[in-house]
């Protein structure tokens, strides 16, 4: 076995205990659980003929389910080692062939994530929404970590994690505002164990419930996705200072109570962008500070 890729393995997991909760505030009581099991699973210890590790991630929109999932896996795995599949579009019978092969000798697109790769994470977003056909594929997922295609083969998924996400309960998680976070996540989980098949339920390795972002949180969320901002145009050669103003300006733009941190990214780009392009057009240079022109109810560059 060769020590330095085991040495890089464990660094890799030893950091996702500061990575996870940089990348993916306000859900502290759930990554300590994800990344249990994601060390469990990277150093051998998942059950042998079972995918490393599965789990349900449930909660509102825009609270960073999804984006655990690929913080997660290109942290540990890399880049394209993440394979999404939006269980929406699978919400026929026929959607089985999509996923195995609808004829002999197709193998699907599970046949073609095969191909690609022998580990990673297989998200299926949105899982209560799938077909019950589709759903047994994921019972044979979950229990035995193996799959036959139309071409007849079958195949191994042992070396992946299996990642489910869904919105079941999240409007009365939403609107159950006075109640402690126990009881919400209890009502929660009885709302998937219903909505999904029991046996689908009680072999997922680890159900967690996301909670709604806070406003203190969706500030940082702010901050963070400015920061990329900022990064993204350095990177193109446009230079920019902040003014204090700015994230105040972007929260109050961005911030939604229900729909979490996906308005705050949106107006946090369009905002940048839009005074970054129309210094750009102005000038041919988008370097200098940027503010909040109240005036006009938008961010603008001031020329450095």
């Amino acid at each position: 076995m060769n020590t330095t890729l085991d040495a890089t393995k464990l660094a890799k997991l030893h950091e996702l205990d500061l990575l996870l909760p940089r990348e993916i505030r306000g859900q502290s009581h759930v990554l300590p659980r994800i990344i249990s099991t994601v060390r469990r699973g990277e150093l051998g210890l998942a059950k042998p003929g079972r995918p490393r590790g599965s789990f349900l991630l449930l909660g509102p929109t825009g609270v960073g389910k999804t984006e655990t999932v690929v913080v997660t896996t290109a942290h540990v795995f890399g880049a394209g080692q993440l394979f999404r599949f939006d269980m929406s579009e699978f919400q026929t019978q026929d959607a089985l062939g999509l996923l195995l092969g609808a004829r002999l000798g197709e193998s699907g697109y599970l046949g073609a994530v095969r191909e690609r790769a022998v580990e990673g994470s297989l998200l299926f977003d949105e899982v209560e929404k799938a077909h019950p056909r589709v759903l047994d594929i994921l019972l044979q997922l979950l229990d035995a970590a193996r799959l036959t295609v139309a071409t007849g083969q079958t195949l191994d998924f042992s070396g992946f994690y299996v990642w489910l996400t869904s919105n079941i309960g999240s409007a009365e998680l939403l609107s159950l505002q006075h109640s402690t976070d126990a009881t919400l996540e209890r009502h929660v989980l009885t709302r998937a164990q219903q909505a999904l098949r029991p046996e689908i339920f009680a072999r997922i390795t680890e159900k967690v419930v996301f909670h709604r972002l806070s406003y203190e949180h969706q500030l940082e969320i702010a901050g963070k996705f400015l920061a990329r901002e900022i990064e993204f145009l350095a990177a193109r050669g446009h230079r920019l200072d902040l003014d204090r103003a700015v994230l105040a300006f972007l929260v109050r733009k961005g911030f939604h109570p229900k729909l979490g941190a996906r308005p705050m990214r949106d107006a946090v780009e369009k905002l940048v962008g839009d005074a970054a392009a129309e210094a750009l057009l102005a000038s041919g240079r988008a370097d200098g500070r940027l503010t909040v022109e109240a005036a006009k109810d938008r961010l603008s560059v001031e020329p450095g």
